[in-house]
Formats: C-alpha cells, sequence, structure tokens
C-alpha cells in the first residue's frame, strides 16, 4: 500500500465519517476539535478539509464555516449510472493486477464488515464497507478515475437507503460473492459480483425514496 501522509490519513477519516454519517448532514465541522480527537496539528485537519471540499464531502458556507453538505435524492439516479460505470472499471483493473497478499487484505477487511453486521451496527457497517470497496478501488492503480469515485460518493444518499434495519446480512453475503469471484481469479465474475452489491443497496434506496428515480441498468 502507497505510503500516506498525515493529511491523506486525516482525509480518509474523514471521508469515512461523512459516509457511515457520523456527522450529520449540514452539522459544522470544526478544525481544532478533530485535530483533538485525531491527536494531529491543526496544520494536516485543514489540508485534508481543503482536499474534502474540492471533493464534495465538505462545503464552506459564509458566516458558518465547514458544513458536511446536505444530499439530494432527485440526483441519485445520476450518481448511480456513474457509480456503475467507474466501479466496474476499477474492479476489473483492479482484478488485472490482484496479487495473494491483496486477496489476503480483502478478506481482512471482510472480516470487519462480518464483525459489524454481526453486532449489527450501522455505523461500523458503513464504515467497513467503504474501506473495503476503497481498498479494492485502489489496488486499480488509476488515481484519476479513483478520484472521481471518491465524489460519487460524497453525494451519494448512503444513510438514507436504509431507513428501518440496515441490510447486515446482506452486504455480508454480497461482498462474499465478490470475494469469491476474485479468490477464483474470476475477472468478469468480480465485476458482475460487486456491479450487483451496488445495485442492492440503489434498489433499497429507491425503494424509500421514489424521488430517487427508477432502476439503473449497469454500463
Amino acid at each position: 500500500m502507497a505510503f500516506k501522509t498525515k493529511q491523506d490519513q486525516v482525509a480518509d477519516i474523514l471521508r469515512e465519517r461523512v459516509i457511515a454519517g457520523a456527522y450529520r448532514r449540514g452539522e459544522r465541522l470544526k478544525q481544532a476539535d478533530i485535530a483533538d480527537e485525531l491527536g494531529v496539528s491543526i496544520t494536516p485537519v485543514r489540508e485534508a478539509l481543503h482536499v474534502l471540499e474540492a471533493e464534495g464531502y465538505v462545503v464552506g458556507v459564509s458566516h458558518r464555516g465547514l458544513l458536511v453538505p446536505e444530499i439530494d435524492p432527485e440526483q441519485a439516479g445520476e450518481i448511480m449510472r456513474l457509480r456503475l460505470l467507474l466501479e466496474r472499471d476499477l474492479t476489473a483493473r483492479a482484478m488485472d493486477r490482484m496479487t495473494p497478499a491483496g486477496i489476503a487484505e480483502l478478506r481482512a477487511l471482510q472480516g470487519d464488515v462480518a464483525r459489524a453486521a454481526a453486532s449489527e451496527d450501522p455505523f461500523g457497517l458503513r464504515t467497513a464497507n467503504y474501506r473495503f470497496h476503497f481498498r479494492l478501488y485502489e489496488m486499480a492503480e488509476a488515481p484519476q478515475t479513483l478520484g472521481f469515485v471518491r465524489i460519487l460518493w460524497a453525494k451519494y444518499p448512503f444513510t438514507l437507503q436504509e431507513p428501518g434495519r440496515p441490510r447486515f446480512a446482506a452486504v455480508l453475503a454480497e461482498h462474499e460473492r465478490v470475494l469469491a469471484m476474485i479468490e477464483k481469479s474470476d475477472r468478469d465474475g468480480a465485476v458482475e459480483a460487486l456491479s450487483d452489491h451496488v445495485h442492492a443497496g440503489w434498489r433499497n434506496l429507491a425503494a424509500a425514496f421514489p424521488a430517487a428515480g427508477a432502476d439503473v441498468s449497469a454500463a
């Protein structure tokens, strides 16, 4: 895995927290509080927040500072189509570069998914899901595409797609299918399993929020 600066590490933590719902939409993020909590200086926090603002994970508002932006379910259909296009591509590229060490790393991350599902921890599940996906996508070694996917995840309403009981068992099973295809070196199977996993979350969202639009097809 590539070396990460403190700025990179802080940015990763804050992205995870936004996706998992640890920060409420519309919540103000205070640099000093984040720095104290993470045990770092203000500088890497400030730099990380600049990166996240460019990606859409935070937004600057006059007289209010940096906030976690609100999300619009009506835009989710377009975002979903782009996610499918780019995440399928990253999965295929990752399979072309997959190693036994990479598989072991993904299997360890899947252990975090399993523990969160077993304890019925929605925050933990979303965090573990984020880490699994982005470690897989990082293996594609396509940083420009990865950057666009990060932007799409910032705008996708993950925390709205589970209004009742989160899909604990389903997410775990869907990840297992992805991993099974990876472990068999089945490139096409891994891409389709990943696509089915993303689609399953979309169907849950679309059922809860009809304004999100109809189902979308894989690219």
